[in-house]
Order: C-alpha cells, then structure tokens, then sequence
C-alpha cells in the first residue's frame, strides 16, 4: 500500500510540475508587454536556451545573415537568455555607429573578456577609463609614427627579414602562418617596446603563438556558452585551458615591461611602454597622480594593442598569398604592375597611388576575408529610438560585419573574389563606402594606419620577390577557402610555395 501511495505521488508531483510548465509557457508565449511591440523583431524564443536551437554557434554569423533576410536590418535574437539586436546591412550599421556614435558608443563585456582583462585595458572598458587610455594610446602611437615615416621604415626593414624566411624553402611548400605572424608582431613590438625580437626568440615565439591561440579559442562553441551561461565557467575545460593560456601570454609581457622599468630613461624615449612611464611619473610630480596609469592597465594596453596588431594582419596577409595562388590570373597582373612601376627597387608609401591594381587587390583581399564577421559586441548607453524601433539602456547591439562587406546591395558580386570592385573604368583606385573592415565610429580599430601600411608593403614587397603557387600536385581548384571559425575567421591549415622571381626579373633589393 505504501508503495502505491508513493507511486501515486510522484505521478501526482511529476504531473503538477508538468501542468506548471505548460502554463509558463503558454504565458510565455501568449501574453506580451507594450514595450514588445516597440521592439525590433525577432524568432520567438524558448526559455532558458532563447533561440540556440535555430542557430550554428561554430558559423553564427552566417545564421544571423539568414535571419536578416526574414526579420529585416535590425532583428532581435536571445543567445541563451541574454536578448542580442543585430544590425545588418551597410546602411544600417553606419546608421548606428557613426550617425548614432553616442548611443551605440559603449562596448559589450562578455565574461571571458572581463576574466581576462579584469575591466582594464582599451578594447573592452568603457567610460573614463576607455576614454582616458583610447586617448593616450591613439596621441602616443601617433607619436612614434603609426602609419607615417617612422613606421614605414620599421615595415620595410621586416619585410626584408620576410622575404629572407620565404627564400630558405627554396620554392618547396611550408606553411606560412608562423613567419607571417612573427614579422607582423614584430612592427607592433617595436613601436611597444621600443625594439624587435628574432624570430627564433623562444620567448617572443611563446608570446606570439600562444597569443593567436587563445585569440581564437574566444571564438569557440565552448566559449560562446560560457559567455552565455557563466555559471558553468568552472566545468569548462576550454575556459580553463584558455585562461591559463592568457596568463602565460601575461606572463611574459610583464617580463618585458618589468626590463624596460630597469632600463627607464625619462630622457629617451623608446616605445609606448616608456610613454606610458613618463606619463605616470608627469601626473605624480604634479600631484595629479591618475589612477588609470597604473601597472595593470598598462600592462592590459599593451595586450589588447599586441593581439589584436598582430592578427587581423596577419590573418588578412595570410589570406592574400592563399587568395594569390588560387587565383593565378589575378597574380600575374599584380606581378606585371609592380614590375612596371617599381622596376626593382623596394616598395615605399608613397608607390601606393601608382599601383592601383594591387592596392585594389588588397582592398578586396580584406573584404573578402572579411576576418572579423561578427565585429565586437557593442551596447547602447541610452534608450534608443532606432529605425522605428526602441532599443533599451544596456542592450547588446551586433553590428555584423559579414552584411556589410558582402551587402548584395553595394557590391556587384559579393561573395566572388573580384579587385574590379575598387577600380573604375579608368582603372583607378575608387573609395567605397561599404569597405569598412576596421569597423566604424567611436570603436573603430585604432591602428587602421598601421594596419594599412603594413598590408600594402608586406604584400608589395613579397608579390615581387615571389610567385605563390599550390603544392606540387594540387590544382588551384583545390585550394579550399572555407575558413576556421573562431574570434576571426582564418583560412584552414595549407602550405605554399614562394618561387623566387629575383634571377628572371633582376630585382635591385
């Protein structure tokens, strides 16, 4: 009889608890607030998993683009229980970030980014503190010439420490991700911390590689969740894995500011670590005593400028030489323009204006990459009346990149690889206006000079020296550009060869 009535029970409570739900959920479902129909529109969510059951986290943004083709340019989806607004579309996305900067101004921290960051740094602060570093980093890397003279010659020198690696393989396929890595991370190492490292450098290696590694890991599945539901940070193993990474990559910047403290000299100025020391001890004679020029901001500065320096170019680089040997035709006219306007001296500057077709080739080469698909995270700072539609203080905004660089509306064919989008009939160099990979308004990339002038000369400069083509015994046709999704999207694992051009056509370098 006890055994009955326990039966009986459970059946009871099991279906009590099932009634229950079912009423929260026709609730859900059936019964809306006023402020819902001022929102942009959306898939219904369910609860607790919002609409993660509609979308790919491994390509989400590619699911967010097929949203926008059914809920328009500004649509609403809950990743888990955190509701998102996506903006798509060239017009759109201007509309907020550069039109409406303010509102659309403050950066979204996702868990993963504040366990890493700790609320410091330029990339993922807001208020005085993003205002006061932004500013300091933008006036000091001014100063030592990001994108100017001093620059150019630091990228030119590299490139020739480049080209040097390329000619060991002797025209035999390797892979090109280490060296391209190491000679573009070695132009934001000297201008922060005044000198570069060989590339055999275990440390600067270490720093280098693992650096890119936990760059990407943020991009995982695994990840996603955790930002979505912290709670199960402590039973993630790539969270573990990837926090451990960051602090070793910490690790070793602290080593390399703590030498330059040894060595400071107000007097001698040699990089952006050294700028900051003077402007701490400025605010501290003068009783001003600034506490966001502390250690860890600095040292938080420094990480956000070394990351995010060294892969998006990197990456987009990687993706130019793949893009070359898959598209032979395209190379060789790159090869017959630099021939005939460079005439075998060294790539400068100043020789962009005269090599439309290359430049023009590296415009399409970073729209085509499109690297980063789904931009950083961004938030309102205010209610926001947007298109129609109400936007809440403190809403998640994604501004997605990918509808922007290939909006079917701006480009004649946006997913085929084709220069003849940024040159007229005249062949000559035209601006776009949907060309925006280093994003737009307050948040845009604050290295876009550097990043531009090291894409130009790096590229230049290794087009001329070399003629990249597939492995012996693979077609063009087989060069796979499906990317690894991650933070950024990079090309899948591939080798190269780099045929030297120097005996055919005589080069004077």
């Amino acid at each position: 009889m006890a055994l009955v009535e326990t039966l009986l029970l459970n059946v009871s409570t099991t279906g009590a608890l099932l009634a229950a739900l079912l009423l929260l959920l026709v609730i859900y479902f059936c019964f809306r607030s006023p402020e819902d129909d001022q929102e942009p529109p959306g898939p219904k969510p369910l609860p607790l998993v919002g609409n993660l059951h509609i979308l790919d986290l491994k390509q989400l943004h590619l699911s967010l683009l097929n949203l926008s083709k059914k809920y328009g340019s500004v649509f609403k989806v809950h990743l888990g229980p955190k509701k998102i607004v996506v903006l798509a579309g060239y017009k759109t996305v201007k509309q907020a970030l550069v039109n409406q900067a303010d509102e659309f101004g403050e950066r979204e921290i996702t868990p993963i980014f504040q366990d890493i960051n700790k609320g410091h740094g330029i990339a993922f602060t807001n208020g005085n503190r993003w205002k006061i570093m932004r500013r300091f980093a933008l006036s000091t890397l001014r100063d030592f010439g990001m994108g100017k003279k001093l620059s150019e010659e630091k990228i030119i020198q590299e490139t020739r420490y480049l080209r040097e690696v390329f000619e060991t393989f002797q025209g035999n396929p390797f892979d090109t991700t280490q060296p391209v890595n190491y000679a573009v991370s070695n132009i934001i190492s000297a201008i922060v911390y005044g000198n570069r490292f060989e590339y055999e450098d275990p440390t600067f290696q270490e720093m280098v590689d693992v650096g890119n590694h936990v760059f990407h890991m943020m991009g995982s599945s695994a990840i996603q969740i955790y930002n979505l539901f912290p709670v199960l940070g402590p039973w993630l193993k790539t969270r573990r894995l990837l926090i451990e990474s960051a602090e070793s990559t910490l690790a070793k910047m602290q080593m390399l500011v703590d030498r330059l403290r040894e060595t400071f000299n107000p007097l001698d100025c040699r990089g952006f670590v050294d700028a900051f020391f003077i402007q701490k001890q400025s605010l501290e004679e003068s009783g001003e005593n600034d506490s966001q020029y502390n250690d860890l901001n600095l040292l938080m500065t420094v990480s956000n400028l070394f990351v995010a320096g060294t892969d998006t170019t990197s990456t987009t680089l990687r993706w130019g030489l793949l893009l070359m040997a898959k598209y032979p035709h395209i190379q060789d006219r790159v090869h017959e323009e630099i021939d005939r306007v460079l005439d075998g001296r060294e790539p400068v500057t100043e020789d962009r204006k005269n090599l439309p077709y290359t430049d023009a080739v590296i415009h399409e080469i970073q729209r085509l990459a499109n690297i980063g698909p789904l931009s950083l995270p961004h938030k309102t700072s205010c209610d926001v009346n947007f298109n129609g539609y109400l936007i809440k203080k403190g809403t998640c905004v994604l501004p997605l990149q990918t509808s922007v660089l290939r909006d079917e509306s701006e480009w004649e064919t946006p997913d085929t690889f084709n220069p003849e989008h940024f040159l007229n009939e005249n062949g000559q160099l035209i601006k776009r206006d949907a060309f925006m990979p280093f994003s737009a308004g307050r948040r845009m990339c604050l290295g876009e000079g550097l990043a531009r002038m090291q894409l130009f000369l790096f590229f230049t400069s290794l087009l001329q020296c070399f003629h990249f083509t597939p492995p012996p015994g693979v077609s063009e046709d087989e060069l796979d550009l499906t990317p690894v999704v991650g933070l950024t999207l990079i090309p899948l694992p591939h080798k190269l060869c780099a045929v030297s051009r120097a005996e055919k056509h005589n080069l004077k370098l």
